[in-house]
């Protein structure tokens, strides 16, 4: 049996998870809206070669980083019908060292990766709360569960982004919404290559040979990476598509995909305490969301 057409928004589509998530829920009926950056200069061709690739697909010119942005971005796709499901995957990645990283590029990835997500959560939440129902798949990383060595500006950012998606996963439940991470390990991708040095080269510097590791770091992740030894993105694209067939109000709070770090063994002991939160609470009435 067929089911219904479903909108699916998906952030950060120019590259990576986002543009491989827009063909693969078109090849599956869907009419989905990817966002991306300056369609009309840098990213012009590959907004012509993902719209070329289905008609069920259209891309919105959208800055993640700017409120004015994403308000029309999404006022022009809420103008086309109701979204069923936002996928937010638009992120960047710094790796070095953390101190000598500068308040302002800490800023940039903030506002990227978690005030990003937000804005767009924001932006589509109150139409889902209308109509009863919606999904929004938030990619973390499994950065956000465990602070990794040189990604301690990152870490920051998807530790921030897990916190707010678990207490707006209880919030909105009772809405019919629900709010899913999903945290990928090491992938192919170009957030090495697109990612800054520090800023604070006097810093960097005091460092000595220490200072030095998180390039050498950096050239055995790239080695890895783009041997045949790299896990498949498309692990990543496939968690979307199980959430999204999931059925309402069982679907996972978080999916750890590819390389694990053991965050799946640490989501496995800590989610039953976190969601046993809500009964000490006295909240357990009112408020939904914890994992079946």
């Amino acid at each position: 049996m067929s089911r219904p057409e479903r909108t699916i928004v998906i952030t950060g589509a120019s590259s990576g998870f986002g543009a491989a998530a827009v063909r693969a829920f078109a090849d599956r009926g869907d009419r989905v809206w990817g966002t991306m950056r300056d369609t009309a200069g840098r990213n012009a061709a590959k907004k012509a070669e993902l719209e070329g690739y289905s008609p069920r697909i259209t891309i919105a010119d959208m800055d993640v980083t700017s409120d004015a942005s994403v308000a029309q971005g999404f006022a022009s796709i809420l103008a086309d019908g109701p979204i069923d499901i936002l996928i937010n995957n638009a992120g960047i990645m710094y790796i070095g060292m953390t101190e000598a990283y500068s308040v302002a590029q800490a800023a940039e990835q903030m506002d990227t990766n978690y005030f990003g997500a937000i804005r767009a959560m924001q932006a589509v939440l109150p139409s889902m709360r209308a109509a009863g129902r919606g999904l929004i798949i938030n990619t973390s990383s499994i950065a956000g569960r465990v602070s990794v060595p040189f990604f301690g500006t990152y870490c920051a950012t998807k530790h921030a982004l897990e916190a707010y998606s678990q207490s707006l996963r209880y919030e909105v439940s009772p809405f019919g919404i629900d709010i899913a991470l999903v945290e990928p390990g090491p992938f192919p991708s170009n957030l090495l290559a697109a990612g800054k040095p520090p800023a604070r080269a006097d810093v960097l510097a005091s460092y000595g040979e220490l200072g030095q590791v998180p390039d050498a770091m950096i050239a055995g992740f790239a080695q890895m990476l783009a041997s045949d030894q790299a896990p498949d993105p498309q692990l990543v694209v496939d968690a979307y598509l199980a959430l999204a067939d999931a059925a309402p109000g069982k679907r996972p709070t978080r999916t750890v995909v590819g390389i694990t770090w053991g965050v799946d063994e640490v989501n496995a002991y800590t989610q039953p305490r976190q969601d046993l939160l809500l009964k000490e609470m006295q909240l357990d009435a009112v408020l939904g969301g914890v994992d079946a």
